[in-house]
């Protein structure tokens, strides 16, 4: 286990627009006001994007993810995570997602486009040690923290 304590500093609100790219914007954001580290909150609609929903197999090398896409207006509420990776901010994002009877739960891609409107909550915490670094095994960039038990 690895762990890290820190204090909650600012807390922003967004307002994403029609058309917006979700990872874009919030990356952009917490760039722009210098937030390397939060707990981002987002509800509201998604237009069009790529979910993740699991590993088609259970194994640490070679992932190859199941992914799910759609092109029509959703609903979406969500949990993140922005730590910073090569000096930036990277956004690590999960949400419930649905239209009707139907629903996903997983991790959008990036190519996830905001629908009219979604409100994204950010709340910074400051004096914490960590980052996203490159997992060679896996081939993806997971969180690291300065103490590890």
């Amino acid at each position: 286990m690895q762990y890290t304590t820190t204090q909650i500093g600012r807390t922003l609100i967004a307002r994403l627009e029609d058309g917006e790219s979700i990872y874009a914007e919030i990356e952009k954001l917490a760039e722009k006001e210098k937030v390397l580290c939060a707990t981002v909150l987002a509800l509201g609609g998604i237009r069009r994007g790529a979910v993740v929903t699991g590993p088609k197999e259970a194994k640490l090398r070679d992932i190859e993810p199941m992914v799910q896409h759609f092109d029509d207006a959703r609903e979406l509420v969500g949990i993140g995570s922005l730590f910073p990776a090569d000096g930036k901010p990277m956004l690590h994002f999960h949400a419930g997602i649905g239209r009707g009877e139907t629903a996903l739960v997983g991790c959008p891609r990036e190519e996830a486009v905001c629908f009219l409107v979604l409100e994204v909550f950010i709340i910074e915490w400051v004096g914490a040690d960590a980052r996203r670094e490159l997992d060679p095994e896996s081939g993806l960039k997971l969180l690291k923290l300065a103490r590890a038990l």
